[in-house]
């Protein structure tokens, strides 16, 4: 088809009026020892559109590289934020390109913290970027442990393709992939499953928010084989009272894809909804997070919270939300997560928190006879203003402690326990716009012959969900049979929290 010759001028105008327009940046990003270091960034114009490098990969506002990309933009003045996870200072500023000036952008990214040189190694659960781009992601966010979600609900990587021999990869000498995790995402809510070999069957009429089959027949498929994890990917699903009662779980998203790097999921989605009156907008969220959590380790479940971004699904990037946990000098994919399942962690997506009681980590349990004393040695270190530490015991701020507001804060407090319970750290960043947190997990207390404090306030807490969840079943599942099979695991449910409740020792 011939093109008009006056369309074809104004084609050939405006391509050539393009390259003219097009000037070259380059960016260049060292660490302290001058060395080129692999970050993410943050470039945008005037206008507020990020902008991508060619040949890089790119999500939502910004893309990663190796230390060094090049760009070809229009002239004009473009606002930047490089980083490269919480161990390093932000990189932020704003760089002019007038026509026909090439320029180079020179950043260096200065280190706070080094967690890994004392043992504390960092990973996230949920990640949905291409196989091929987690390598860099892993360097550029100076993440260790990234699992990689290939198959979900009606979505299968594996589907046309051969398994993979081995699906665990290791990228230089201390991070690792692995490319079989998958995520189960129903009516009730979401679960992560690692671990596994090859997929499972979530395809076909499965595949759907349908509440048939129910996600613990998944569960239970699952469980026929070795060495499988289930990690519930946020607390308030509406099914978490029955995945808890399952005794199937391993960990429990507190720092989850809701917390977004600029800004906040408000919602609770397809799960139980908070109290916006009592838990505004826009970190109600975040609050709601963690006290239904905190229902949970009052209820005497010793569950250690996990972390995920879903970058890839929602704005954030890889490693945004994370989980440090400590395995000492020596990092293998099994001993990290090992060390998740043990609880010797905390979970960010900012503030560092390395915290010891009585010179034990997170996940201990302390036995005593009648009392125990317990000296805290809090150490935060943080890019974002922290305006105090809160040490929360039973479900509750048993202590406020104001940090200093510098970069590096050394706090010690003491604790004394009568009686059995839990506590553990956390620190809320002063971000008006998301939920910048972090948290310690729990450590436990055993006193006399009481080894769980469980709430009764707690276990009636499960239980009313659980109500209000087997209520809501009926409204998508009309056929008798289907309603019946899956409303068994809310009667196995019930009868669980139930005991919970005869048992429970404290308001």
């Amino acid at each position: 088809m011939r093109r008009p010759l006056l369309q074809v001028f104004v084609y050939i105008a405006c391509t050539h009026a393009a390259v003219l327009w097009a000037e070259s940046l380059e960016i260049d990003v060292v660490d302290e020892t001058g060395e080129n270091v692999p970050c993410r960034v943050h470039l945008k114009d005037d206008a507020g559109s990020a902008q991508k490098a060619r040949g890089l990969p790119f999500w939502h506002d910004h893309f990663v590289c190796p230390g060094h990309a090049e760009l070809e933009l229009k002239p004009g003045r473009y606002d930047y934020v490089i980083e490269r996870g919480p161990e390093y200072r932000r990189a932020a500023g704003a760089v002019e390109l007038s026509e026909g000036k090439p320029k180079t952008l020179s950043v260096t990214l200065k280190r706070i913290a080094h967690l890994a040189s004392r043992g504390w190694w960092s990973g996230e659960l949920h990640v949905h970027r291409a196989v091929d781009e987690v390598p860099l992601h892993l360097r550029a966010e100076d993440l260790h442990i990234a699992p990689v979600i290939t198959w979900w609900n009606g979505l299968n990587l594996w589907q046309d393709r051969p398994l993979p021999k081995n699906t665990l990869v290791k990228v230089d000498a201390d991070r690792y992939y692995d490319v079989m995790a998958g995520e189960d995402e129903r009516e009730g809510g979401a679960l992560l499953y690692f671990g596994l070999k090859q997929p499972l069957p979530l395809t076909g009429r499965e595949a759907d928010f349908s509440e048939h089959p129910s996600p613990m027949r998944f569960v239970e498929m699952a469980r026929s084989h070795d060495g499988i994890l289930i990690d519930i990917e946020k607390p308030f699903w509406w099914d978490t009272p029955v995945w808890l009662a399952s005794g199937q779980i391993n960990s429990i998203g507190l720092a989850n894809n809701h917390m977004c790097r600029s800004r906040m999921v408000e919602d609770e989605a397809w799960g139980k909804p908070r109290d916006v009156q009592r838990l505004p907008s826009p970190r109600g969220n975040g609050y709601w997070t963690q006290e239904l959590y905190y229902h949970v380790l009052s209820c005497g479940l010793r569950v250690p919270p996990s972390a995920g971004s879903a970058s890839g699904v929602l704005p954030n990037p890889v490693g945004y939300n994370r989980a440090y946990v400590y395995t000492g000098s020596d990092l293998s994919y099994d001993a990290w997560w090992q060390g998740l399942q043990a609880g010797r962690s905390f979970v960010t997506n900012g503030p560092l928190l390395l915290c010891r009681a009585n010179d034990r980590l997170p996940g201990f349990v302390f036995q005593a006879d009648e009392t125990l004393q317990v000296d805290l040695n809090i150490e935060l270190i943080s890019r974002d203003h922290v305006p105090a530490l809160e040490v929360i015991r039973d479900g509750r701020t048993e202590q406020t402690i104001a940090a200093d507001g510098s970069e590096r804060t050394s706090i010690t407090t003491k604790l004394t326990f009568t009686q059995s319970g839990w506590f553990l750290i956390r620190a809320v960043a002063e971000d008006p716009g998301t939920f910048r947190f972090a948290s310690t997990a729990p450590w436990y207390v055993e006193i006399g012959g009481r080894k769980t404090r469980i709430s009764r306030r707690s276990a009636q807490f499960f239980l009313d969900w659980l109500d209000e969840r087997a209520a809501r079943v009926p409204r998508k599942l009309k056929n008798p049979v289907k309603l019946r099979e899956v409303l068994r695991h809310h009667d196995d449910a019930r009868r669980f929290w139930q005991d919970v409740m005869n048992r429970a020792t404290a308001e």
